[in-house]
């Protein structure tokens, strides 16, 4: 079934995706009830991709850390803390944990987290995977080679689709300075896109947003550097992408579907995210 074609009234969306891992087992059923997409999507296995975040977690350097306080418990009203409920204060970047960067976090004008639409948020995942190179040069960054490989096993990148891309570097988490990979130099060693990646798969493939498990989108010889010109390349052309994701060592190359759950800053530069997929 193709995700672009409008289905009737609200179900339109929760058709597609039941459709999607049904393998269309519903193009026969034009309108399936909602209770049937719910039985679909509930008899599937969900991964999470997404890092619990706390104090001291690994963080762009030039942000401070979370602050985080208790301000009632669960102890009697009469207390200093006491209210009978739990309820903390939670002081931190919006760029914290697994999070999104609106097109806004570079751009001015451009759109903020808020204004992020809907139907951004459940896509089609693909998962490029450079973790075998990674392991044996840290400052690999994902080649074109590499995307058409990906293409030759599965097809076109979706239009529309989530891209993620494997480096494994998610498993040196919550260790910072495993994640950051100094060398005597200073300079960080950790893997990242490339400009000739990101923009076959923008401008020819027209996916919508994209990921990766590192923090940032340029490798790490370049973030040691400022240098972010692959960051503001990609939120200038008005898509978001999500840092800092786990579990992609456990989700297939392609067939699944990622949602990707955030709050709703007005004005928002950037706040943790809730990202999982579904498997086919």
């Amino acid at each position: 079934m193709n995700p672009r074609v409008a289905i009737p009234a609200a179900i339109a969306v929760l058709a597609v995706i039941a459709a999607f891992l049904l393998g269309g087992a519903f193009a026969v059923e034009r309108e399936p009830s909602l209770d049937r997409v719910l039985q679909t999507l509930q008899s599937r296995e969900y991964v999470d991709l997404t890092h619990a975040f706390g104090p001291g977690i690994p963080r762009w350097p030039g942000f401070p850390d979370e602050n985080r306080t208790t301000l009632y418990d669960y102890r009697p009203g009469n207390g200093t803390l006491g209210s009978g409920f739990f309820a903390q204060s939670f002081t931190h970047v919006g760029q914290w944990g697994t999070h999104m960067d609106p097109p806004a976090h570079f751009v001015e004008g451009l759109r903020t987290v808020d204004q992020i639409g809907l139907h951004e948020m459940i896509l089609p995942l693909v998962v490029l995977d450079i973790h075998e190179q990674a392991a044996r040069n840290p400052d690999y960054t994902v080649t074109l080679a590499d995307v058409r490989e990906w293409e030759s096993r599965h097809g076109p990148v979706p239009n529309g689709s989530f891209v993620a891309l494997r480096s494994d570097w998610s498993k040196r988490w919550p260790d910072g300075s495993a994640m950051e990979n100094r060398g005597q130099d200073g300079i960080s060693h950790y893997p990242g896109w490339s400009g000739e990646v990101l923009r076959y798969l923008y401008e020819e493939r027209g996916i919508t947003a994209s990921g990766h498990e590192t923090t940032d989108t340029d490798p790490g010889t370049a973030a040691s550097r400022d240098d972010f010109s692959l960051e503001l390349y990609l939120l200038s052309t008005n898509h978001y992408q999500i840092e800092l994701l786990a579990n992609l060592d456990r989700v297939p190359e392609a067939g699944a579907l990622v949602v990707v759950s955030v709050p709703k800053p007005e004005g928002g530069s950037g706040f943790p995210a809730r990202v999982f997929a579904i498997l086919p």
